[in-house]
């Protein structure tokens, strides 16, 4: 087949590019012809709440990714999608995860699929975003009635898919991160970090956003205050900074609570998960994460809350703990994963847990909807 993917790649940092890659790869490694259509603009500087969009270091030498998408120039949208319309790929993957991306994906799939053979399939994140504004709706039904076919990851996002389209749509869970490496000793990954090996560390990991209850974690952690413990929290800040180090302040967690500010590269990410013996997501709002990917890779045990899709990838007294989504549940979930043994025996399951989520199973579950549309 002739697949083309459509989403962030490289030069672009982050999970959704290493989704792309990933999946290119497994194509290609089943005799596929794949490219990756890419960005030259994905958000406008003034949008974006991070410090950069990029990484650096050189591509990878192979696949084919070409920078020729444009989110905020129409005329792009329409050159793309008459471009698209003339090579006639088979199948094109989309990954959509905001509202943000609904115009400029909409109409060049409108215009692809006039040519009677290309199929849009999309591997969704989220229909409704975490943080709402009024062009959501209109935006979402704008794309999502422009696809031919879509895998979800989680069963509140199938929900939410059905009010806007009746299109073919399977499960298939996130697959587990394995591209950052293998789990070091504890000691080596903490003189990478700078910690101090005196200490226990518990991990919180990702960007820090305030649907992700960072404030709820620091909270019920001033009421823990376990001793030989620390709390490492290590992401980039893309919601303000200063009402999380108001609560240190205020509830004296200043030596209990180890903040490691800005974007883990991919080489650093081993380090945190293996200096840490539990992984804590205190979401207030979820579909899935991807966060939960990278902890199976490194057989980490972890504390969720009981919100969108998050129980289903880790299920309770298996690989995690759940907890309800407020600062009385979240202690009690760092109590009850922290009682002797528990960590240990959560640890015994991961072998077989793993096996729910591959790449291959999720590229199969992607053709499986594209010969559904057929």
């Amino acid at each position: 087949m002739k697949i083309v993917i459509l989403g962030p790649a490289y030069p672009y940092r982050g999970g959704l590019a290493t989704i792309m890659h990933t999946m290119a790869r497994e194509y290609m490694s089943r005799g596929h012809d794949v490219r990756i259509y890419t960005f030259t603009v994905q958000y406008p500087s003034l949008l974006f709440p991070g410090k950069t969009q990029y990484i650096d270091g050189p591509a990878p030498q192979d696949l084919h990714i070409e920078r020729v998408m444009n989110t905020v120039n129409p005329i792009n949208w329409v050159r793309l999608g008459l471009r698209l319309k003339r090579e006639q790929p088979d199948m094109v993957v989309m990954k959509y995860w905001t509202p943000f991306m609904a115009p400029c994906f909409g109409t060049i799939a409108r215009i692809v699929r006039t040519n009677g053979v290309t199929k849009f399939i999309c591997q969704i994140d989220n229909v409704e975003p975490h943080e709402h504004h009024i062009i959501d709706r209109p935006f979402n039904k704008y794309y999502l009635r422009a696809v031919d076919g879509f895998v979800y990851m989680s069963e509140q996002v199938h929900g939410e898919l059905q009010a806007y389209t009746s299109a073919p749509a399977l499960f298939s869970p996130h697959p587990m991160f394995e591209n950052f490496g293998e789990r070091v000793s504890r000691n080596v990954a903490c003189e990478r970090l700078g910690l101090d090996g005196k200490y226990d560390y518990t991990l919180f990991f990702g960007l820090i956003r305030d649907y992700k209850g960072l404030d709820m974690l620091l909270e019920a952690w001033a009421e823990w205050m376990p001793e030989n413990r620390k709390l490492l929290v290590a992401g980039e800040f893309y919601a303000s900074k200063e009402k999380y180090y108001e609560i240190i302040e205020h509830r004296g967690l200043q030596d209990r609570v180890v903040m490691h500010e800005g974007f883990v590269a991919d080489d650093d990410v081993k380090y945190y998960f293996s200096a840490s013996d539990c992984l804590v997501l205190p979401y207030r709002t979820a579909t899935q994460s991807g966060v939960t990917q990278i902890a199976y890779n490194f057989t980490l045990p972890m504390l969720v809350t009981n919100v969108g899709g998050l129980p289903e990838i880790v299920p309770d007294g298996v690989v995690g703990v759940v907890c309800h989504p407020d600062v009385k549940g979240v202690l009690n979930g760092l109590q009850r994963i922290y009682s002797d043994g528990v960590l240990d025996r959560l640890k015994t399951n991961f072998e077989q847990e793993r096996k729910r989520f591959s790449w291959s199973a999720m590229c199969d579950k992607l053709l499986e909807v594209f010969r559904l549309t057929l």
